[in-house]
């Protein structure tokens, strides 16, 4: 009809067929693989968040591993932040809670703007919307009876294509 043989058109298919399958085979790898994920906070065994600020791009992913023996959290400070994620109040487990297994959590900033957080257990809000340290109504406190510093840290969201790994 076409010119093309019924012998020339069954590999024709038969090779569609496998290149088919091949690309849903590497989507399907793809989506097992989760997020793509260049942005990391790490909770080493002090308490703070490291590092400190973190500038991303829309569209990105932030990890926080918690390296720490102790339990921290993320909060986010809905007072400043206008990049999402707000009402944030995860609980990262340390080693100690979590098997020896550093405890994580990944959040997704789709917009750009600032995500400002804190560790609940080392901070809570003053009147000025500022992370305090907790004092003696809640926080760890050290033999010595310190409270620590405030553990917290910010993000800044740019639009697409602009942020820093």
């Amino acid at each position: 009809m076409f010119g093309v043989s019924r012998r020339w058109l069954s590999r024709i298919i038969g090779i569609a067929s496998v290149l088919a399958v091949a690309a849903i085979t590497v989507s399907g790898l793809k989506a097992e693989r989760g997020p793509k994920i260049h942005n990391q906070v790490i909770i080493p065994g002090e308490d703070r968040f490291v590092p400190f600020a973190l500038t991303i791009s829309a569209g990105d992913f932030v990890k926080w591993t918690n390296t720490d023996t102790d339990d921290h959290t993320v909060v986010s400070n809905d007072f400043f932040n206008t990049a999402g994620n707000q009402g944030t109040n995860i609980v990262i487990p340390g080693t100690d809670s979590n098997n020896g297994s550093p405890g994580t959590l990944i959040l997704h900033f789709s917009k750009p703007g600032t995500f400002v957080y804190y560790c609940r257990f080392h901070a809570h809000l003053d009147a000025d919307h500022q992370p305090a340290a907790p004092g003696p109504d809640g926080g760890i406190q050290d033999p010595n009876g310190n409270f620590g510093t405030p553990m917290n840290g910010i993000i800044t969201v740019l639009p697409g294509g602009q942020g820093g790994d």
